[in-house]
Order: C-alpha cells, then structure tokens, then sequence
C-alpha cells in the first residue's frame, strides 16, 4: 500500500511563479470588456491562444510603432516612403476570400484604410469579393440550405452566406470595360501588368470607401495574389481573352497578359529588404496565402513574429494545418520568433484580436 500510495501521490514540482494561474473573468465585476478580453490569456484551452496572439501582434505592434515620426515639410508620398524605410516591424496580413465574404472584410478594410499593416497576400476570392460588395450586397443564409434549390434560384452558398448570381453579372459589366483599359495601355504603353499592378488598378477604379483594397491603392500598400485566375476574376480574364484574340491565329494576339514573375520578385522583396528590421504575420485560414506570405519570409531566415488563425489540423501533413514550429524548419520563422497558433474560426477571434491590438494602439 505505501508503494501504491507514492505512485498516487508523487510529489509535484511547485509551478508557483513559473506558470500564469488558471483564472477566468469575474462578472461580479460588472461588464467589463477590456479585463474580460485580459482574462483570455489565463482562462485555458484556446481562450489562453487568443490572449498570447493579443501579446504577440501588442509586441509587434511596439516595435512598429518605435520609429521617429517624420516631421519635415513634405509631402504625403514622401511621408509614407520615409515611414517605410524607418517602420521596425513589417506586417504582413494573409487571409482567405472567405474573410472578405463574411463581416471580417471592414476589419481588414479598418487595418488598412489607417495603414496599420504594410504587406497584404490573398486568394482570387478576398480580391473579388470586396469588389462585389461594392456593387451588391452579401445576405446572411444557412450552412443547411440545399444547393440544388439555392442553385434553380440563382444563390450561391459560402458556408451559411449567400450571394446573388447578379452579383458577379455585375461584376463583369464593372470590370470588363477596365480590362479593355488595360489592354489598350499594354499594346500602346507598353504597361507590364502583374497581378499586385491589376488589383491596385481595380482598387483605383471602384474609389469606394467600404472597399479594402481602394484604402491599399490609396495608402500604395500592396496587395499579392499569384492565383488571380482562380475564381471569377479567372472568369472574366478568360472570357475577355476571346474579344481579343486574333482567330486566325491566337498566339500572335493572347490579349492581357499578366506576369506573376513580376510579383514574386516583389513580395520576396518586401521580406528581403526589410533588412535588419523586424517582420510579423498574421495569417488568417490556411491555403495560398499562408504559404506565400512565409515562403517569403524565408528569404530573410524567417519571420520575427508569427500569429495563425484557422481550424485546419497539422494531421494530413498540409500547410494549412501546420502549426508554426513545422515553418520554423524551413526557416520561414525565425527558431526564437513570438509565435502561436489560434484553434478558432477567425471570424470569431480576429475582430477580438485587433479590438484589444490595432485598435488601442493607432
């Protein structure tokens, strides 16, 4: 019995003063918003995640936030090229076309409308979407709507959204015309485009507030998506190449070309020189964006900084679910980087995130 009582009762190792102490939000308190989203980070679980990526982008967010402030007589554009070259964290925001769809679009639209992130990277989707939205609203559905019937009546379902198929009817009598725009400067200007040039043009031409991506072209942040084709973008560009191709022979006359070689020199180049300056990323969902965005960072041997957003799981071997230790192999983040990773729909924990981050600190 004495043998069975000290495997039962091994003495513990004291934890006091080594490890925070498991508490949650007191609402005897009243209703406080500020201590209740504090509390995350000792309440466990994935709560306790969400408050380390709150201290994580609070730190990123200092060192951003450490540069002297311009004060010289000049102007706007001079202003936001000296802020580039003296900032001492570049962040860099990934996300999903899902985002954009759903109300987490006037998050990021808030983010870079007052400049509070310098590098955006996303899907075909989180390009179009914001776009479209301009142009005619998303409704709120149900993630059990059946698409055959939603699909006689026009409704297409993203999880429990719907969006008219006016909507991108719209979208094409919109963006066919600027198409045409393009293509006239390319064969007569001789303008390159690549997809951050096209996206900044749209975000030029659509001049709507609500738009994320009119605030980038404005606040000249760039915004990457080398899978451009993959959506109704990819749509319009594939039916735009038939007004203009040359019937008798398509090679000679391909229509708009876009060249991605162009981008990816770009957006390794936003990692590489930010030199001995800090880089952070905030990823929201997996896929592309999540690869791009650290594949770049590789180029500096890895990010300072790293918070991940999504419910993909690491057990398929995708990158979507990876956690940021397997990017640390790679050297897409640095070994000593302030990293973690958020179990949680984003849609839940980024606009807490940015209320108790962004939001305080600009």
């Amino acid at each position: 019995m004495d043998s069975a009582r000290d495997v039962v009762f091994k003495k513990s190792e004291s934890l006091d003063g080594a490890c925070t102490k498991i508490e949650g939000y007191d609402f005897n308190r009243g209703v406080d918003y500020p201590k209740l989203l504090a509390s995350l980070f000792s309440t466990g679980f994935q709560a306790s995640n969400l408050g380390e990526a709150i201290q994580i982008v609070n730190e990123m967010l200092d060192w951003r936030l450490s540069h002297e402030p311009l004060t010289e007589d000049c102007s706007e554009e001079e202003k936001d090229l000296a802020y580039r070259d003296t900032v001492k964290c570049k962040i860099f925001l990934g996300f999903t076309s899902n985002l954009i769809s759903s109300g987490v679009r006037d998050t990021i639209r808030y983010l870079v409308q007052h400049h509070m992130v310098d590098v955006v990277v996303t899907t075909a989707g989180g390009i179009e979407e914001d776009i479209i939205k301009c142009l005619a609203p998303t409704y709120k559905g149900d993630f059990s709507l059946p698409g055959s019937v939603l699909r006689s009546k026009g409704l297409n379902r993203i999880g429990n959204l719907l969006v008219p198929n006016d909507n991108y009817c719209k979208f094409e009598d919109w963006v066919i015309p600027i198409f045409d725009k393009m293509y006239e400067e390319q064969i007569k200007q001789g303008v390159l485009w690549t997809p951050s040039k096209v996206i900044a043009r749209l975000g030029e031409e659509i001049n709507d507030e609500s738009s994320y991506l009119y605030w980038a072209y404005k606040n000249r942040i760039p915004v990457f998506c080398p899978s451009l084709t993959d959506g109704s973008l990819g749509d319009m560009l594939y039916f735009h190449s038939f007004k203009k191709e040359d019937p008798g022979n398509p090679d000679r006359n391909p229509g708009l070309i876009i060249d991605i070689v162009g981008d990816i020199r770009e957006v390794n180049g936003e990692a590489v020189h930010a030199g001995p300056r800090k880089t952070g990323v905030i990823i929201l969902g997996g896929g592309m964006p999540k690869h791009h965005i650290c594949n770049a960072n590789m180029m500096r041997n890895g990010a300072d900084f790293a918070v991940y957003i999504n419910t993909a799981q690491e057990f398929d071997g995708s990158d979507s679910g990876a956690r940021p230790d397997e990017a640390v192999s790679w050297g897409k983040i640095r070994g000593g980087a302030k990293t973690v990773k958020v179990h949680c729909d984003a849609t839940i924990a980024f606009p807490l995130l940015v209320a108790e981050t962004f939001a305080t600190k600009f």
